[in-house]
């Protein structure tokens, strides 16, 4: 029983010394190479962020609004709304912002309609033809976003103004 308690506990020894052998060796490298995106996720935004958004509940009587296409406009789906007056609301940048209008052509005489609108952050103004004229006149034209940083962007816009 000594000699089995031996033999044992020797092939046990080799065994752990061979374990620690393989353990120590240096690990193939994986012939998978990792390339590294060009695009950085903490690189600056670029343009200017133009989100649709609800009309706004402090509209109550005349009021411009506008969205990207016709389709977009049938579903809601405004960048732009006006009071008709002093207040121009849109949401840039992911930020629901209202802004003081600062010029505005009348609708009901002119067939061209332009408004311009300013704040800390942008420069915006609403260019458009009038298309259909009923209770609301229907307008297309472009809807001209500028930061002071030179960054511009110009969207189509479709949309009515009325009371």
């Amino acid at each position: 029983m000594k000699y089995v308690i031996i033999f044992f506990s020797a092939f046990l020894l080799v065994a752990c010394k061979k374990d620690k052998e393989t353990v120590s060796v240096p690990a193939k490298k994986d012939s998978v190479t990792v390339v590294q995106d060009s695009v950085k996720t903490d690189a600056p935004k670029t343009g200017i962020a133009v989100d649709p958004f609800p009309f706004p509940k402090e509209i109550k009587e005349c009021s411009c609004y506008f969205a990207k296409s016709k389709s977009d406009f049938e579903n809601e789906k405004y960048i732009y709304a006006d009071d008709a007056g002093k207040t121009a609301y849109m949401k840039l940048d992911g930020k629901r912002l209202a802004m003081n209008l600062i010029s505005s052509s009348d609708m009901e005489v002119d067939e061209e309609l332009s408004k311009e609108i300013e704040s800390d952050d942008y420069k915006i103004s609403v260019k458009g033809k009038k298309i259909k004229g009923e209770e609301a006149l229907l307008f297309e034209g472009t809807l001209t976003i500028e930061k002071p940083d030179g960054t511009v962007v110009i969207l189509p816009v479709y949309g009515e103004c009325g009371c």
